[in-house]
């Protein structure tokens, strides 16, 4: 297991964090020009057609629709995928506010969180302008998960350790997405373009924080306090990638997914496999890292479909072989 690096080094990474983030962050208002007519939103524009890179974009299913059916499953899929990147960073806000209720002054956790609740603020706006001018009613995540979301954030008060892993099972796999769909080099609507390489600019801060934190507090941690984080650990991830990335009924009913290519798509065929385990190459590593990876824990990632190889380093793009 990887030592924690001092208090003192620590508090000054997250002072250098803060920093980044008066430095170097965007105004949803501001810095994305709504009004320019070639970010117009046109529910025909074929950029909507899901490029194979997407698990349903590239499924026999979609690929036979007609051209009119693609652009209208592949407009609501997008619009819907925004919508629950908007209602996760709504409970995290939640969280890190509670986090910060009983933080000792002097600590630099509490300007770093508030800079994070900021950042995370102006893509909730984003996101739910880009929502508005789709004109979609989309419901966004599984109803169970907006179901919990309000008594999520308590749990950053009294176990933050373990809300921190759930704020990585959150993240890491919208982050995830969005960047193979920005690697992919597939034509997507500028709007949504210019909102993900934000969202992945000030992410790549947000949950390298997470990591720092984690890191930090690992070492700190006793024996049964390690052995029940990392079982918890892949269990979060998977029920909350599950939670976030599966489409619930009713947008499954909106964009006439059939039962069977459900079923393929999360997670029955051998390549949404190898996408869900991608997913979390990089926790994986910090699990690793932490010595939150142990014989019991890796057979609770196997059983959930999620082991495989460590990420080298952070953001490592997936191999096919793997």
């Amino acid at each position: 297991m990887k030592q924690g690096v001092s208090q003192g080094d620590y508090q000054a990474l997250l002072r250098t964090l803060s920093e980044a983030s008066v430095e170097h962050h965007f105004d949803a208002s501001t810095d994305i020009a709504w009004d320019d007519p070639a970010y117009a939103i046109d529910p025909a524009d074929p950029r909507w057609i899901l490029p194979a890179v997407d698990p349903l974009g590239r499924t026999e299913w979609y690929r036979s629709l007609p051209r009119e059916r693609q652009i209208e499953v592949g407009f609501y899929r997008q619009t819907n995928v925004v919508k629950v990147g908007l209602q996760f960073e709504q409970v995290l806000i939640a969280g890190l506010m509670m986090y910060c209720l009983d933080l000792p002054n002097g600590r630099a956790e509490f300007r770093y969180s508030t800079h994070e609740a900021t950042e995370e603020c102006h893509h909730t706006q984003m996101f739910q302008e880009f929502v508005n001018r789709t004109g979609l009613d989309v419901p966004g995540a599984h109803s169970l998960f907006r179901a919990l979301g309000p008594f999520l954030p308590l749990a950053a008060k009294h176990l933050p350790f373990i809300f921190f892993i759930g704020v990585l099972g959150g993240e890491e796999p919208i982050d995830y997405v969005q960047k193979v769909m920005l690697r992919s080099g597939e034509e997507l609507h500028p709007l949504l373009h210019r909102i993900s390489q934000i969202h992945v600019a000030e992410e790549a801060r947000h949950i390298g924080f997470a990591h720092q934190y984690l890191e930090h507090r690992a070492p700190r941690l006793n024996r049964l306090q390690r052995g029940f984080a990392s079982v918890l650990t892949p269990v979060l991830m998977r029920v909350l990638c599950d939670a976030i990335v599966v489409p619930g009924p009713r947008a499954v009913r909106d964009m006439g997914i059939p039962k069977d290519v459900v079923r393929e798509v999360w997670w029955g065929s051998p390549s949404s496999r190898k996408f869900l385990r991608d997913m979390f190459g990089d926790v994986r590593m910090l699990a690793e890292e932490t010595g939150l990876m142990n014989p019991v824990s890796r057979r609770v990632w196997r059983a959930l479909g999620i082991a495989g190889r460590p990420n080298r380093f952070r953001s490592e793009p997936a191999s096919a072989a793997d």
